[in-house]
């Protein structure tokens, strides 16, 4: 053993050996690691723990079956520790520790779908006894647990609640409807998020680029200038920034689409025009309640208002080969929908095939990001305002 230190200890950092230690570590039962101690007890991915949350763990892991006053003990130990000058609250803290050790899962509410089941139960021009709908209850359950996993998360950086909508490209019939993340959670959540009006920010460059592609205007390969500019408007001077305020000089398509870069998009939107932008959305299923103009130029930014549900359709439409239709209501489809040519197929794929590409992300995103899974995906992310 002591030869095997010695090892590690000339091959590794101690931050890289603590890593591997929290990685493998077993805890309670048959919990081995952080991570899997961090969601089964606290229902989050460790980075998401607070200090509290944290003395536990770190508490646990000296004696993983001690009883949970002692296990508090501890914590409040190593709060003093962490915090000195402090004086934490031990009775709460034991408290805490008790309902974390005796929890087991988290359990699922009563309804896992009530935003679509109220609005399906309304349509009815009847009452009925059974009514079935197209959710498949298992990737319901994953994507609820999903999103208040990361809600807990992300607790404490002004993030409020989400939604989900996960439809079947080749049907369209919709598979998985959150609105919100439940009562527990959200302090609205009787508002459906997937109909909910909200401001899409990037994810409708691809559109856009798609359509400049399809005009053959640029190709994936053309290079876009990325530095300050001012668009004269006839509300004025706009000039559009960049999420990290800095500018990357000349790039090609494939990287300002992929590393979701703002100037250049505005520059490709000068070229196809608002209007002619809006109709190709309007194409894709999405319902700008104003004309392009109304919008002008940071319509390329997603200044207007749509749907989750509608931005989801449209994303299929891509998955198709740029053939839309129309979303399902929730009911299962007896029959295949009907398809419209609404963006060029080889643009489609192209659009596709850079969504896809990690490299030409990598300036924004980096190369190991959430957006790299193990299979081929086709990703986009979208910053709305505030």
């Amino acid at each position: 053993q002591a030869w095997a230190a010695r090892e590690l200890e000339g091959q590794w950092r101690k931050d890289q050996i603590l890593e591997a230690y929290l990685n493998t570590v077993p805890f309670r039962g048959e919990i081995v690691g952080i991570d899997a101690l961090s969601r089964s007890l606290f229902g989050k991915a460790p980075h998401g723990l607070d200090a509290r949350e944290a003395a536990l763990a770190a508490a646990l892991v000296r004696a993983p079956n001690a009883k949970p006053a002692l296990v508090a003990q501890r914590g409040c130990e190593l709060l003093r520790g962490m915090q000195p000058g402090s004086r934490p609250d031990c009775l709460s803290l034991e408290a805490f520790a008790n309902a974390a050790l005796s929890r087991r899962d988290w359990p699922a509410s009563d309804g896992i779908a009530p935003h679509l089941a109220r609005r399906l139960v309304r349509q009815q021009p009847e009452p009925t006894a059974e009514l079935r709908t197209s959710l498949r209850a298992p990737l319901q359950r994953f994507a609820l647990t999903t999103l208040q996993r990361h809600l807990r998360e992300l607790r404490g950086r002004n993030v409020e609640d989400g939604a989900i909508v996960v439809l079947d490209n080749a049907s369209g019939e919709v598979l998985a409807w959150v609105g919100s993340s439940g009562d527990a959670l959200s302090r609205a959540s009787e508002v459906d998020g997937v109909l909910a009006q909200r401001q899409p920010g990037s994810t409708l460059k691809p559109f856009l680029y798609a359509q400049a592609i399809a005009q053959r205007r640029l190709t994936a390969a053309s290079l876009l200038d990325d530095s300050s500019a001012q668009i004269n408007t006839a509300g004025g001077l706009y000039i559009p920034q960049n999420y990290d305020r800095h500018f990357k000089g000349l790039v090609s398509v494939r990287s300002a689409l992929a590393a979701s870069l703002n100037v250049p998009a505005v520059r490709t939107l000068v070229m196809v025009g608002p209007e002619a932008f809006a109709r190709q959305l309007r194409a894709s299923g999405i319902q700008l309640r104003e004309n392009g103009d109304y919008y002008g130029y940071s319509l390329a930014l997603g200044s207007s208002e749509v749907s989750l549900l509608q931005l989801t359709n449209a994303y299929r439409t891509l998955a198709n080969g740029g053939r839309f239709s129309e979303a399902g209501e929730g009911l299962p489809r007896t029959a295949a929908p009907p398809f419209a040519q609404a963006i060029d197929t080889r643009a489609s794929f192209i659009v596709g095939d850079i969504l896809h590409d990690a490299n030409a992300r990598a300036p924004t995103f980096g190369l190991d990001s959430v957006l790299a899974t193990r299979f081929w995906t086709a990703v986009k992310t979208g910053t709305s305002k505030d």
